[in-house]
């Protein structure tokens, strides 16, 4: 009975409310307080300091909170490994996704993917464009959220979540931080920080040059975090992209918006997917992921 017990004292505090608990625990207002009144009992301590309508945690009450959502916690976890003992089998969903974005949405949705498919493992990869579409091709992963710079594949799903506007991150050391907007063609005398792996940097170079239009020199950061070093140290420019959740710049750093020809340059983000390989939980986290970009927006 403790263990039950547990969960409406959780309830309870995290509602702070005996009616809202009741409610979310399908019982009666009369029967959670019971409960609790009973455990006091049980305990010999009292747990809740009731004043009017509401109450308080006492020092016994704080502690007990505290054991009560570790041992939920527990509980839960052993009733997972059980299921998966029992089925001998793990499901898995392999999750890529584009090394220079910073938003909070993959974070987001991974946490609200598992808490609805509690017993599916996820593994999760980054890398640039060209490394996340092979990985995908191989069937080393099972979806990327990757930007698009081809025509879309009648292979693959093509999940459309965003069109995210680009900016540029640069140092407030350098005199262009002033800047409202910016072209690649006035930022030419200013490296270009690109994030990629050594393998993949000529086909980086590629991109930046012939398809961005961007014709001064490079260097390169294998993550987002050493380009911003970079960046902070007046070394040059990162080009990021405006997703919804993207943090403000760090201090010292200004973000300038990109355009080409007067216009701001964008990029549309989708998740891919080969199609003979669908299934409902490479589809349940599109529809996760894309909620989240929209719910940002």
């Amino acid at each position: 009975m403790i263990f039950k017990q547990m969960q409406y004292f959780i309830s309870i505090v995290k509602n702070n409310s005996f009616t809202e608990a009741a409610e979310e625990n399908y019982i009666s207002q009369s029967a959670i307080s019971q409960a609790i009144k009973s455990l006091e009992d049980e305990l010999g301590v009292t747990l809740l300091q009731r004043k009017n309508r509401g109450f308080t945690l006492t020092n016994a009450g704080e502690y007990f909170y505290k054991q009560s959502l570790l041992m939920v916690d527990e509980v839960d976890r052993i009733k997972q490994a059980i299921v998966r003992i029992s089925t001998q089998k793990n499901d898995i969903l392999r999750i890529g996704y584009i090394n220079n974005y910073c938003g909070l949405e993959m974070h987001k949705a991974v946490m609200e993917f598992s808490e609805i498919y509690p017993n599916i493992d996820i593994e999760i990869q980054t890398g640039n464009h060209e490394e996340l579409y092979e990985l995908m091709k191989n069937d080393k992963l099972d979806l990327i959220m990757n930007d698009q710079r081809r025509a879309l594949s009648e292979e693959y799903v093509n999940h459309f979540l965003y069109t995210s506007t680009c900016y540029i991150e640069i140092s407030n050391q350098s005199a262009l931080h002033e800047l409202k907007e910016v072209s690649f063609e006035e930022l030419k005398q200013i490296p270009c920080i690109i994030i990629s792996s050594k393998n993949q940097q000529d086909i980086e170079l590629e991109y930046y040059g012939n398809t961005l239009g961007f014709k001064g020199n490079f260097i390169f950061a294998e993550t987002i975090q050493e380009a911003r070093m970079l960046v902070a140290a007046n070394k040059g420019f990162l080009l990021v992209e405006g997703v919804p959740s993207i943090k403000e710049a760090e201090e010292g750093i200004s973000r300038i918006l990109l355009v080409r020809n007067g216009e701001r340059v964008e990029k549309n983000y989708y998740v891919f997917w080969n199609k003979l390989t669908t299934n409902i939980l490479k589809e349940a986290f599109a529809n996760i992921l894309e909620k989240n970009f929209k719910r940002n927006d």
